[in-house]
């Protein structure tokens, strides 16, 4: 757990005592349980339950005023990331809030830590009856009906009249996450696909039509293979669920296809929540061993952490992505790349609260010169395979946090748009002002069609996308195929680490928050044109010319990114 003096002081700063008896007010309801869950009973009075409170924070709208001035291309401020001080000024609560709220907890019993390096977050472990009493909640169990998982939630939770100025939101409350569905399946090749052996750029690039590997990325994109040489800069791979990165699989993987490269090539380990990286080797997860074998395998040289969240995570429904994100925000010097291929089945299954609070921690991260790339989703317009949809409005995935990158999927040479790719429009976030000229100009192409079973003036997403189809890895020592946005995201942030390295051997800052920087350079991706995406009983949205909800603003073309990054 983080230990931040800060907190620690000011709490001693009380403000005068609140009776018990101070009147609550509803913070935060949910109407009915949500489909796919039934209310199993009460909570057992006794049960621990592990809470989060989010506090409000002193200036974020002045944190995203700096972000924004350090990642808009014209900006004079361009480049210029903030330092971990300078952030937790900006996120952190005032004075007064924290005092407010801690003093609370304390009249209540209740002893309380921080969760974050600024203090706008506080964690709390109470029994259910407490929890009850302290929030006039109901806390019961609720069960999903398709995996049998349950989870203790209340559909509403009050707080003190004196405090709903001081406290955002107490989670996990109202926000029902299903467990995450399978990630990419891995299909056993009934035979060894030949090692490189040095082929021609264009056989390379062909080859790619049937089975992606390093080789033929490092061709259809024009990524380098020079080995990256600055120690400073780093990738880091978001794992979770148990997800362990196997070795001696990596080793093979790169006998195979990387001949040029040292087969005991490897990763550094970031342990979160208790988070490890077992080595026995039918352990090994086909997400963590694709992630690190398309970051360690093709960003040539560049330094790999697999970022491993346990089983030990408090941050309730986030999974360990609140945890994750919090953690790297208290490091001193965190990946300039953190790529993460796993999320939420929808957006809807946390709430929009939730949502926006999780969406201001990443841009934190995005604030220290991070770039933050998720998988877009595997379901089309559904988000994610399984989500039932038809004849209804399309799903967006989260996170779809402008601070964030979403990385959809395209397949084959030539390419074309994956049907798995998924796209769409936040029912959260608003649409960006950076993206809103592309945007527009994608809506007003396909006119009334699905006109009202999306947000048209929400975030649009993905905003760029890589291969996600037939991708070639090794795991538990056999060889195979994964699809889906799993492996778009790595590949993608490998070539934004290569950037990277230039970039600071250069002496020039990291492409930090990439989203203004794609929007203003839509020369440097390669537009899909065919394809699209389908889900919810339709066809999905077509890939057009320019920006659409299928592949963004298309694959990446490292030598046209490199000179977009004004690298000569």
């Amino acid at each position: 757990m983080l230990v931040v003096a800060y907190l620690v002081t000011v709490a001693l700063t009380l403000v005068s005592a609140k009776p018990l008896s101070e009147s609550l007010i509803v913070h935060e309801r949910r109407d009915a349980v949500p489909s796919g869950f039934i209310k199993s009973g009460a909570a057992p009075a006794a049960q621990a339950l592990n809470l989060r409170i989010n506090l409000v924070q002193n200036d974020l709208a002045g944190l995203e005023d700096a972000l924004n001035a350090a990642a808009i291309p014209t900006s004079p401020s361009y480049g210029k990331w903030l330092s971990k001080d300078e952030v937790e000024a900006f996120a952190r609560p005032s004075a007064e809030t924290t005092a407010a709220v801690t003093q609370w907890l304390s009249e209540n019993g209740i002893e309380f830590t921080p969760a974050s390096a600024a203090g706008d977050w506080i964690s709390l472990t109470v029994p259910a009856a407490k929890a009850n009493e302290l929030l006039k909640a109901d806390f019961s169990v609720f069960t999903h009906t398709d995996s049998g998982k349950e989870s203790i939630r209340t559909l509403e939770y009050s707080i003190p009249a004196s405090l709903q100025a001081h406290i955002k939101l107490v989670t996990p409350t109202i926000s029902f996450n299903a467990p995450r569905r399978a990630g990419p399946v891995f299909v056993q090749s009934k035979a060894t696909v030949p090692a490189p052996q040095g082929p021609t750029p264009a056989a390379t690039a062909a080859g790619c039509s049937s089975t992606i590997t390093p080789a033929c990325l490092q061709s259809l994109y024009k990524i380098p293979t020079k080995a990256a040489t600055n120690k400073t800069n780093a990738i880091g791979v978001a794992a979770f669920d148990d997800q362990f990165a196997n070795k001696a699989d990596l080793t093979q993987f790169l006998i195979a296809q990387r001949p040029d490269m040292a087969s005991t090539t490897s990763f550094a380990l970031t342990s979160v929540d208790g988070g490890t990286n077992s080595q026995t080797r039918s352990q090994a997860g086909v997400e963590a061993n694709l992630d690190i074998m398309y970051t360690v395998g093709l960003a040539t040289g560049v330094p790999v952490t697999f970022v491993s969240v346990g089983e030990t995570t408090k941050d309730g429904a986030d999974d360990g992505f609140l945890d994750i994100i919090t953690a790297l925000i208290a490091e001193a010097a965190p990946p300039q790349v953190l790529t993460t291929s796993y999320g939420f089945d929808t957006e809807g299954d946390l709430s929009a609260s939730l949502t926006v609070a999780m969406c201001n921690s990443y841009m934190q991260l995005a604030a220290r010169g991070v770039s933050i790339l998720f998988a877009s989703g595997d379901g089309g317009v559904a988000s994610t395979p399984g989500v039932s949809c038809t004849g209804t409005a399309f799903k967006p995935t989260f996170p779809t946090c402008p601070f964030v990158t979403l990385v959809g999927a395209t397949a084959g040479s030539p390419e074309t748009a994956a049907s798995l790719s998924a796209g769409g429009f936040s029912n959260y976030f608003p649409q960006q002002t950076w993206q809103a000229t592309a945007v527009k100009s994608y809506i007003a192409s396909i006119g009334t069609e699905y006109a009202g079973r999306y947000n048209i003036s929400g975030r649009a997403y993905p905003d760029v996308s890589a291969s996600g189809q037939s991708v070639w890895i090794v795991q538990d020592a056999s060889t195979g195929l994964v699809d889906g946005t799993s492996c778009s995201s790595p590949i993608f942030a490998s070539v934004i680490g290569l950037l990277n390295d230039e970039l600071l051997n250069a002496g020039k800052p990291v492409l930090g928050y990439l989203n203004p920087w794609l929007y203003a350079n839509p020369g440097a991706f390669n537009d899909i044109t065919s394809g699209s995406n389908p889900g919810c009983g339709t066809t999905g949205f077509p890939a057009k010319a320019g920006w659409d909800p299928v592949t963004g603003l298309g694959s990446p073309n490292y030598v046209a990114m490199r000179t977009a990054a004004g690298l000569v």
